[in-house]
């Protein structure tokens, strides 16, 4: 969540941020009254308890006819203590829970508007021209060499399920151990991780768990299953002081469940759109100085893996109507799909600066300036994706021939046995 102190002190920069998100910015003013409707009860409760404790002393001391009257005003007392320190706390509920509804304070340089208001930072590569032959859509292709069953995927499952066989089951283990190899060698932990997770940590991570209808819930169990390992690895140092010196990188391989709410009609072929999907997440707990700069480092190993499986792609910095809540800045890496003409998205890396620190309470703590420990303050915390199922789309599209047999990248070769094409079954 937001920092209330800075808000209070800072309003206007929320306020802006709010309207170019497209969001509500009289939730500032909203919080800044809160916030002082619940000091305000806070310092009435504790005037009163004060006042208590010095009756009690009275009340120890007097004798006869005093002492009845002091005890007749010492129980009226103590029920406007209990009334006040009611009234405080729910001032704080209210305060909390508006703080909780505001998505994070945007980045410098963040670019107001929505989905089509990005900045292109980049482009790379060039995207294949087909002269020779009519390009084929990769769930053509995944029938042809064996790798996709959607047809059965869905008789299992239902719609936007599938099974990846054959090529198409060693095409993502591949790719994702290839992450994962990546990511030891820059330094992240391995980590395997729950899939289902409280509603504290669901929530805690920057999800709505009351209305966000993307979000998979098992009501009888009261838990979520994620849509990302951001969650677990998010939630892991929960209630924890940590030490960021360093800046520390955990690598999340996970299964992950969207329900795609809202997206009927949409991407409905394939494997682009699905409730299920495998991922490698890179997730990093750093100081808030060096966030930004661990950032750019994220976005450097995305681009070093779709570097490896030879994609045309482009680097885009995300609106502020299109970042997630818990996000200040983030960018897209897309990569270009033949038969859709358009670039898609493959992976994205998010900054989300104190905002998930806060609401799960992970912090360091702070020394001072003559080497002596100081207090505690919330870490920053950042996510990026390495590999993921959609990535297979842009590889069998891109690298696919004439007969629908799929060249092999050659960084992936090793992870495949040193198959370099996979054959038209």
């Amino acid at each position: 969540m937001i920092d209330v102190r800075d808000l209070c002190e800072n309003p206007a920069q929320y306020r802006a941020s709010q309207s170019a998100r497209g969001a509500e910015p009289s939730v500032v003013d909203s919080i800044i009254a809160a916030d002082a409707a619940r000091k305000s009860a806070i310092s009435t409760f504790e005037a009163l308890r004060a006042e208590q404790n010095l009756y009690g002393k009275k009340v120890a001391q007097a004798k006869g006819e005093e002492k009845q009257a002091l005890l007749a005003e010492v129980k009226d007392l103590s029920a406007r203590v209990k009334a006040a320190s009611a009234a405080a706390d729910e001032a704080a509920a209210v305060a909390d829970k508006l703080v909780r509804s505001m998505p994070n304070l945007i980045s410098d340089g963040v670019m107001e508007g929505g989905e089509d208001d990005y900045i292109v930072v980049k482009t790379v590569g060039t995207p294949r021209e087909f002269e020779d032959f009519k390009p084929r859509d990769h769930l053509e292709i995944g029938e042809l060499i064996g790798a996709i069953d959607m047809e059965r995927g869905a008789k299992v499952s239902g719609s936007r399920f599938y099974f990846l066989k054959g090529v198409g089951a060693r095409l993502e283990l591949a790719l994702l151990q290839m992450a994962m190899d990546q990511a030891i060698a820059a330094g992240f932990t391995p980590m395997i991780t729950p899939t289902l997770v409280l509603p504290e940590t669901m929530a805690g991570t920057g999800f709505d768990v009351e209305h966000d209808a993307e979000i998979y819930r098992l009501a009888e169990d009261d838990l979520y299953l994620v849509g990302t390992s951001e969650v677990a690895l998010a939630g892991y140092h929960g209630q924890e002081i940590i030490n960021v010196d360093e800046p520390v990188r955990y690598a999340g391989w996970s299964s992950c469940y969207r329900r795609e709410a809202g997206s009927h009609g949409k991407d409905t072929r394939g494997i682009i759109r699905v409730h299920q999907f495998n991922k490698v997440e890179m997730f990093v707990y750093t100081t808030v100085e060096k966030a930004a700069a661990e950032h750019q480092r994220l976005l450097a190993w995305e681009e070093e893996m779709l570097a490896k499986v030879e994609l045309p792609y482009r680097v885009i910095d995300t609106a502020a109507g299109d970042l997630g809540g818990s996000a200040a800045r983030k960018f897209d890496c897309e990569a270009w799909v033949p038969t859709q003409d358009n670039y898609r998205e493959l992976t994205s890396t998010s900054n989300c600066t104190t905002y998930q620190a806060r609401r799960l309470n992970i912090r360091e703590r702070v020394v001072n300036d003559d080497g002596t420990k100081g207090g505690t303050r919330a870490v920053a915390t950042l996510n990026g994706t390495l590999a993921t199922t959609r990535w297979i789309v842009a590889i069998l599209e891109h690298h696919q021939n004439a007969d629908g047999s799929v060249n092999v990248p050659v960084a992936l070769r090793p992870y495949l046995g040193g198959m370099e094409v996979f054959p038209v079954l």
